[in-house]
């Protein structure tokens, strides 16, 4: 698993479904044995007919995906690797960019 992988995981361990995320924690924690959790951003399944949010960007096909897919740019969730059950894409160069700048924007980072 790397950087930028949309992986399947379950959030919570309550959860009955899997749900997309994409992995941004570091390579260096992604590869690290010693290292048991990596941060991510939720992602869901996109409606047709609905509008992003401020704090949401899309993935698709461009990213190895079957559907377009939102991703929840305003909060991280810490998770197990172990959780993380299979890796279903990566996200493309454009849309890693549209998400640092979503990231800085909402938590009002310099740039």
């Amino acid at each position: 698993m790397q950087q930028w992988d949309i992986v399947r995981v379950r959030l919570n361990p309550r959860d009955r479904d899997l749900h997309l995320a994409v992995v941004i924690s570091c390579e260096e924690d992604c590869l690290d044995p010693r290292v048991s959790r990596i941060n991510v951003l939720y992602g869901s399944k996109r409606q047709p007919a609905a509008a992003l949010d401020s704090w949401q960007t899309q993935l698709n096909g461009a990213d190895g995906l079957e559907y377009s897919t939102v991703i929840d740019c305003g909060l991280f969730y810490l998770v197990d690797k172990s959780a993380c059950v299979s890796i279903m894409g990566r996200v493309s160069h454009e849309r890693r960019r549209q998400i640092g700048r979503k990231i800085c924007e909402i938590l009002r980072l310099p740039r």
